[in-house]
């Protein structure tokens, strides 16, 4: 199904964004050279409860189509 292939690769990009904003928000008291931009944490904690919210809808659609499938399965036995 390529409902389940979209929401994993969903999901994968999310951990990503996820992981991503983490590294910079632990970068954030490091010494950085003014050619580097600031770390902003307002935008960090916003990527990061969006990383994660994107996160649970991908899996909300896998359980669902998993749901729908079992459903049509058993309607055909």
């Amino acid at each position: 199904m390529q409902v389940l292939n979209t929401a994993a690769a969903g999901m994968f990009a999310a951990a990503d964004r996820l992981s991503a904003s983490a590294q910079r928000t632990a970068a954030w008291g490091l010494e950085q050279s003014q050619a580097e931009q600031k770390v902003d944490l307002a935008h960090e904690a916003v990527e990061q409860v969006s990383a994660k919210t994107d996160f649970k809808a991908n899996a909300a659609v896998i359980k669902t189509a998993d749901e729908m499938t079992g459903a049509l399965l058993d309607m055909k036995v």
